[in-house]
């Protein structure tokens, strides 16, 4: 059994997306990805497909050449492959959710990048 807070030792930084891996399972990865507002997550993809929740706040999500305006509540699955980007349009708390396959370091480098 793996258990975590989604609010726990939550800290939003200037100028990037704050990461924080939840935990891990035989089948998946759940990572935090808090925005202050204004944050742009710049275009990236993922070789597996992902899960992108929307905890609080309101992330503009770019995909396919179209801007979606998500906010609490929202969430939306996108196949491997699929470009997109994030910009933060209030305070936001993202859960991402990753296949066991993939990399929690490779978001992590998208951030650092």
């Amino acid at each position: 059994m793996k258990q975590a807070n989604i609010y726990s030792d939550l800290e939003y930084k200037e100028t990037k997306p704050a990461i924080k891996v939840l935990f891990e399972t035989d089948f998946t990865k759940e990572i935090r990805i808090a925005m202050q507002q204004g944050v742009l997550m710049k275009k990236h993809q993922t070789p597996y497909p992902i899960v992108v929740e929307i905890v609080e706040g309101a992330i503009d999500f770019g995909v396919k050449e179209n801007t979606l305006n998500l906010k609490k509540g929202d969430l939306i699955a996108l196949d491997g492959g699929v470009p997109h980007d994030l910009k933060a349009m209030e305070d936001s708390i993202v859960r991402l959710t990753l296949t066991k396959y993939d990399e929690t370091n490779r978001v992590k480098n998208v951030i650092n990048n």
